[in-house]
């Protein structure tokens, strides 16, 4: 689905990524892991065709995104960004609604199907009821529910979300990680998404790619990869795994003040 090679990221003089040679399969779900400033928001732009390699290439389907004409790559990947700025009073349906713009060919005006599908995505984030509101009245966390919405709506088989917790409660976060992680297992959709929260990261990936953001990375399933000593290392600070049943929760060792 996915692929990098030799891909190379900078900020100014700063080497973020290195030779990043990565595959990522159909289905499989992936968190990109690491501290402040390691380069994961600049990788997912770069991967979303949002900004360019300062090195090497990425590929969607083997094809390289250069390749890709605009709207067929919309029909392929999503993108869901770290923050969004809203300047004009869009109703929560009309914000749902624009993310099935590249299916219309020359047709301007949503059909009947543009309006079932926004409705079924917003019915899935939980804000079917807000559909008539202006999206700058709603609060940080439905606001990011209807941006979730948007990219569901946009029903690609790739979607790349950065902080898609973000601003949510606790059951909100806990019901869209989830919901990710069954587009992956029962629809073969591939998701790759940044993340804070170890534990939430863990139980609904398949894989984990670690930054460092000087430039060395390391990629794997997660068995491989989200080990307490190598996450240690990756953050920045020591990490402890108890195991609870079948789940894993990571909490950061404590150290002496």
């Amino acid at each position: 689905m996915l692929s990098t090679h030799n891909l190379s990221l900078k900020a100014g003089q700063r080497q973020l990524v290195r030779a990043l040679d990565w595959q990522v399969g159909d289905g499989e779900c992936w968190s990109v892991i690491g501290r402040n400033g390691a380069g994961k928001s600049t990788l997912l732009k770069t991967l979303a065709g949002l900004r360019s390699p300062d090195g090497g290439q990425v590929a969607i389907g083997g094809r390289p995104l250069a390749q890709w004409p605009l709207a067929e790559l919309a029909r392929q990947r999503a993108f869901l960004a770290q923050s969004r700025s809203d300047a004009f009073a869009y109703s929560v349906m009309e914000t749902v609604l624009s993310a099935r713009h590249p299916y219309h060919d020359n047709r301007y005006w949503e059909g009947s199907d543009d309006h079932t599908i926004a409705m079924q995505a917003l019915a899935a984030m939980e804000v079917d009821d807000l559909a008539a509101r202006d999206v700058r009245t709603l609060s940080g966390g439905e606001r990011q529910r209807v941006a979730i919405a948007a990219m569901l709506a946009q029903d690609t088989p790739l979607l790349l979300l950065d902080e898609p917790a973000n601003a949510l409660d606790l059951a909100h976060q806990v019901s869209v990680m989830g919901l990710l992680a069954r587009l992956c297992r029962q629809q073969g959709k591939t998701v790759v998404m940044v993340g804070h929260d170890l534990t939430l990261a863990h139980s609904v990936s398949s894989h984990a790619l670690l930054l460092m953001g000087d430039g060395s990375w390391l990629a794997g399933s997660k068995e491989e990869v989200m080990r307490a000593d190598l996450l240690g290392a990756y953050l920045g600070h020591p990490i402890d795994v108890i195991q609870h049943g079948t789940r894993s929760i990571f909490i950061p060792i404590e150290t002496p003040a």
